[in-house]
C-alpha cells in the first residue's frame, strides 16, 4: 500500500468515526460523562491573546466544534496582555469572590502561571491530567508539558502547544542568514536599520532578551532559580552590552519598535527588515500560505539552540463554568484539534501529543500535513534551550525600560 493511499484511508476512517468516540473518555469513565452532562449549556469565557488573526480564527473554529458536539459555547475574550487577566482574578479573590468569576479559562504560561499558582488563583491540582485526551500527551519527549519555566504545573494547566524561537529571512534578498548572535550584530553593523525587535514587555521582545541572556550568561544554573537581585546586574551585563551596541543600528535607530510578531512579518514582507522572528516554528510557512510573506522566505535558528517552551490553558479557582472549561481544554488536546493547529494554513503551532503512539487513524491526520516550505525539520530546529525562572522576566524588562525608556 502506498503512503498516500494509507493516509487517505486513515483520514477517511477518522472522518467516519463518531465524534463521541474521538473526544469523550474511554468506555466506562462515568466521571467524564458527568462532566459532559454538567457542561452542556454552559458558556465558557476563554481569555486569550487576540493579537494574531490566524490564532483568533483557529479559536473560533474550535469554539464552533465544541458547541456543535458538546453544547458548550465558548466566547473568546481577546486580551493584549495576560497579566491583566491575572490582576482581574486576583482582584476577585481579594473581595472573596470564590465563585462566579469572569474568567473561565485562560491561555497562559511562564511568569503569569507562576503568579497565579503562587497566589492560589488556579483550580486545584491534577485536573488537567484527568482529561481523557491527556493520555495522548508526550510527557517523555516533551518534559515542558509538566514544567512551566522551571515551575511544576502539578496538573493545574493543560498543555496546548509547543513553542520555539525561530528566525526568518527572505532568501531572495539575503543569501546566508546570521547563525549566531555575534553574526546578527555583524549583519546589523553592515546593514543598519535592517533588524529590530518588539519593545519589552511585549512577549516577543522579552523573548529576544531571554535568548541573549541564555546565550551569554556565565552561570546558566543561576537561570533555573529565582533571580538573585544582588547578582542580577553582573549576570545580565552581557545582555545590555550586546543591546547597547545593537540599539542605534536597528530599524529607526531604536527610536521606534515593531508592535509585535505580525508587524515584524509585515516589515519583512515590505523589505524594511532583513530578519524577523517568531515563537512558532510554522509561522513563516503559515504566513506564506496566507499571502503575508513571499514564497522565498525561509526559517533559521541560531547555532547552539534557541529558547523553547510549552503554552497552556488554565482554569481560575473561581471559574463560573469549570465543567465547560474542562470540556474545551480536552477538545484542544484532541488529535483533530492538535493536527489542525499544526497545519500552517490554520496556525502552524507544534503539537504536544505523542504522534507516534496515536492510533492509526489519528496518526494519519498528522502524516497528511504539509508543514510548508519554510518549516524546519525537528532535526534542523536544533536544541531547545530552557526558559529561565519566571522572575527573570520582570527583572529583564525593568532594566530594559530603565535603560532605553518606554518609547
Amino acid at each position: 500500500m502506498t503512503r498516500l493511499l494509507a493516509v487517505t484511508l486513515g483520514l477517511l476512517a477518522t472522518l467516519l468515526l463518531p465524534v463521541a468516540a474521538q473526544e469523550t473518555a474511554p468506555a466506562g469513565d462515568s466521571k467524564w460523562q458527568d462532566v459532559l452532562r454538567e457542561a452542556r449549556g454552559q458558556t465558557v469565557y476563554f481569555h486569550a491573546w487576540g493579537g494574531e488573526p490566524r490564532i483568533n480564527a483557529y479559536i473560533g473554529w474550535a469554539a464552533r466544534e465544541v458547541v456543535r458536539d458538546f453544547g458548550v459555547r465558548v466566547i473568546h475574550v481577546k486580551v493584549s496582555d495576560t497579566a491583566t487577566v491575572v490582576s482581574q482574578v486576583l482582584a476577585e479573590k481579594s473581595v472573596a469572590k470564590s465563585s462566579g468569576g469572569a474568567v473561565d479559562l485562560v491561555w497562559i504560561n511562564g511568569e503569569n502561571f507562576a503568579a497565579m499558582k503562587s497566589q492560589g488563583l488556579l483550580a486545584g491540582p491534577g485536573w488537567a491530567e484527568t482529561l481523557p485526551n491527556w493520555r495522548h500527551v508526550d510527557i517523555e519527549n516533551k518534559p515542558t508539558v509538566k514544567v512551566d519555566f522551571t515551575v511544576p504545573t502539578d496538573g493545574q494547566e493543560s498543555p496546548w502547544g509547543m513553542a520555539k524561537l525561530v528566525f526568518m529571512y527572505d532568501s531572495a534578498r539575503l543569501d546566508t542568514p546570521p547563525a549566531s548572535l555575534e553574526a546578527l550584530l555583524a549583519h546589523a553593523r553592515d546593514n543598519p536599520g535592517r533588524f529590530s525587535y518588539p519593545q519589552p514587555p511585549n512577549f516577543y521582545g522579552t523573548t529576544f532578551l531571554k535568548q541573549i541572556l541564555v546565550d551569554t550568561v556565565e552561570d546558566r544554573d543561576a537561570l533555573s532559580r529565582p533571580v538573585d537581585t544582588a547578582r542580577f546586574a553582573d549576570l545580565s551585563a552581557p545582555v545590555f552590552a550586546y543591546l547597547d551596541e545593537l540599539h542605534d543600528l536597528m530599524w529607526r535607530q531604536g527610536n521606534a519598535f515593531p508592535k509585535n510578531a505580525a508587524h515584524m512579518r509585515q516589515l519583512l514582507a515590505d523589505g524594511a527588515l532583513d530578519i524577523a522572528f517568531s515563537f512558532n516554528p510554522g509561522d513563516a510557512s503559515g504566513a506564506i500560505a496566507n499571502g503575508e510573506l513571499p514564497p522565498s522566505v525561509r526559517s533559521f535558528v541560531l547555532d547552539g539552540g534557541t529558547i523553547g517552551n510549552t503554552h497552556f490553558v488554565a482554569i481560575p479557582f473561581n471559574s463560573s463554568n469549570t465543567a465547560g472549561a474542562r470540556v474545551f481544554a480536552n477538545y484542544l488536546l484532541s488529535p483533530e484539534a492538535q493536527s489542525r493547529k499544526q497545519d500552517p494554513e490554520f496556525w502552524g503551532d507544534p503539537t504536544v501529543l505523542n504522534v507516534a503512539a496515536l492510533p492509526g487513524r489519528e496518526k494519519a491526520l498528522f502524516e497528511a500535513l504539509d508543514l510548508g516550505p519554510a518549516t524546519l525539520t525537528p532535526e534542523d530546529l536544533g536544541p531547545v534551550l530552557p526558559e529561565p525562572h519566571p522572575s527573570w522576566v520582570s527583572a529583564l524588562e525593568k532594566s530594559w525600560i530603565a535603560r532605553y525608556g518606554a518609547n
